[in-house]
């Protein structure tokens, strides 16, 4: 089991990378009452028996992690959203690519910490494929937007400390303006 939303979160966005996605869109809508989460991607996608698959946690495609005989992620995240009567969606096609919805309730007993959302996104960004990345973060009233190909015209290529400061600050301060 993940500690935080972010873990989640982090693991989710990085399966999109690994299908080959090309463009991931991430918006993650926060109320007062709800944490919802949505990720969409065009990457490989599964057909209707993998994405069945994919719900138990005793199945590996093999490909993605050679020698691993379980995949735990969704079924992970599906456990988390359900402990807190959230909701859980997967939706998936061959060669076209899998969108997943998350819906967490706040106030319940067994919501995990949402965690360190300015650095989880910092890292999200730094996955070394050729990818967009489209964010759409709200919380209440207030929002914020970004994609990863803006990040990288304003700050440079993410592969030198100053680049990759500058981009938590950015987080960080947008975080900070919306909470």
């Amino acid at each position: 089991m993940q500690y935080s939303v972010c873990d989640y979160l982090l693991d989710l966005t990085q399966n999109s990378v690994e299908s080959g996605a090309t463009l991931i869109a991430l918006d993650i809508l926060e109320s007062q009452d709800k944490l919802e989460i949505c990720i969409g991607d065009d990457g490989c996608g599964m057909d209707s028996q993998t994405l069945q698959k994919a719900k138990d946690p005793f199945f590996t495609d093999g490909v993605k992690h050679a020698n691993r005989k379980v995949g735990l992620g969704i079924p992970f995240v599906m456990q988390a959203v359900e402990s807190t009567g959230g909701e859980f969606d997967i939706k998936s096609e061959k060669g076209v690519g899998t969108s997943l919805y998350l819906s967490f309730i706040k106030a319940h007993v067994d919501m995990p910490p949402i965690g360190d959302l300015a650095g989880t996104l910092r890292s999200i960004m730094l996955f070394d494929a050729q990818y967009d990345l489209l964010i759409y973060r709200s919380n209440n009233e207030k929002s914020y937007r970004v994609s990863r190909s803006e990040l990288k015209d304003a700050v440079g290529e993410f592969s030198d400390t100053d680049s990759l400061v500058l981009i938590k600050q950015f987080f960080s301060s947008q975080e900070e303006d919306i909470s």
